[in-house]
């Protein structure tokens, strides 16, 4: 229990259901009247969603340009490029249509249509803080992982200085998130289980984090209970509406955990992988050091662990259960049902299998403690106690 008060944000404005996205361009026609929209160029080519909001929006008058370069790790320039275009086009409100990556994009486009400078100024001990009103952001998703519809962050890479940050403010918060569980149907296996995933670390993260909360412990547990029955599903059966619904849910209730707390160290690691390498997904680099994170957090997590050992030891369904086991050995355990719940849905749980070379070691290390994350962890880290870590995710 907490005996300090605590506050508990959640600014966005969610519609949330099985056609959600019919009524994306009526949310948009009572922001502006120029819309911009950021999104991937998969979208563009592989859907027919950014062609059927397009002509909603100009059938209720809006005037749309379309920025379709996103990558699923965005960089400063791309994010510099697509603001560049819409102060051009004279938007005045912002539409996020993919997955994390196109709706942190959307958010720094508004930052940096509004506020003057480099958008990296703005990130996470920049030179720059958020000072002013911001246009307003429509978030519609593709996928269930980030939980950016809810979140007051966008994360970018630099590319000059391979480091991967995060933009941080309340007024980041999109005015409107449109989450419909039928546009994550045709997301394939890897993506759909990569996003999950941190989904998973989302959840977790905000209950070990040294600034928990009750409100959103309480939360993070039934995301953590949705994510371990149901994303094996989601990954074997892209069509399962159960799984992609339920997914959905726990994406949104993630988002909101990590709002209010925060993440900690698996996450600072993997945006330190994600700046070296920008093509491995957020989601598979947090699963390739969550089973050394874990254990070595163990002995200040053992109540928590316990309790999550419980939770995959049940979705997991294992043909032979210790009943016996006492809280300190579950936690223990705990490390080796995340490498089974992994292996369940396709992902590497060290980084040589992500292709990475041990030469990364001191820089990963280096952008780690670049961000607060390793700070907030129950057992923070000294330098050579992180590389042992990251040495032990090579080749656990």
């Amino acid at each position: 229990m907490s005996d300090v008060a605590q506050d508990f944000l959640v600014s966005t404005h969610l519609l949330f259901g099985w056609g959600a996205s019919g009524r994306t361009a009526s949310l948009v026609q009572d922001l502006g009247t120029r819309c911009f929209i950021v999104t991937t160029a998969g979208t563009t080519h592989r859907t027919n969603l950014l062609r059927g909001l397009m002509d909603e929006l100009e059938l209720v008058g809006c005037a749309c340009s379309v920025f379709d370069r996103v990558t699923p790790n965005p960089t400063v320039s791309e994010m510099e490029e697509a603001r560049t275009m819409a102060l051009d086009f004279g938007a005045d409100v912002i539409l996020g249509v993919g997955g994390g990556s196109s709706l942190d994009t959307a958010k720094a486009v508004s930052l940096g249509v509004t506020h003057g400078g480099p958008l990296w100024d703005y990130r996470i001990g920049g030179s720059r803080s958020v000072n002013g009103s911001m246009l307003p952001v429509v978030t519609v998703n593709t996928t269930a992982g980030t939980g950016s519809q809810v979140s007051p962050v966008a994360v970018f890479t630099n590319e000059d200085t391979h480091s991967k940050m995060a933009i941080v403010d309340r007024k980041l918060c999109p005015a409107f998130g449109v989450i419909d569980p039928a546009l994550t149907l045709s997301v394939p296996p890897r993506v759909t289980a990569a996003t999950g995933f941190d989904v998973f670390a989302h959840a977790f993260e905000s209950i070990i984090h040294v600034n928990h909360s009750p409100l959103v412990d309480r939360l993070a547990w039934d995301t953590l209970g949705l994510v371990a029955q149901y994303l094996p599903r989601a990954v074997a059966q892209g069509d399962d509406q159960a799984a992609r619904e339920a997914m959905a849910i726990a994406d949104t209730w993630a988002g909101i955990c990590i709002t209010n707390v925060g993440t900690v160290l698996p996450h600072g690691i993997a945006m330190a992988v994600g700046g070296q390498v920008s093509t491995v997904m957020h989601g598979e680099a947090l699963a390739a050091v969550y089973p050394a994170v874990l254990r070595y957090s163990c002995s200040a997590v053992v109540e928590p662990l316990a309790r999550l050992y419980e939770i995959l030891e049940a979705a997991l369904s294992l043909p032979l259960k210790d009943t016996l086991l006492s809280a300190v050995d579950k936690a223990r355990r705990c490390p080796d049902l995340i490498e089974l719940f992994l292996q369940r849905i396709g992902l590497p749980d060290r980084l040589s299998q992500l292709g990475l070379s041990e030469d990364l070691i001191d820089p990963i290390v280096r952008g780690t403690f670049q961000l607060p994350d390793y700070r907030n962890n129950p057992r923070v880290p000294t330098h050579s106690e992180l590389m042992q870590l990251l040495e032990a995710s090579f080749r656990v």
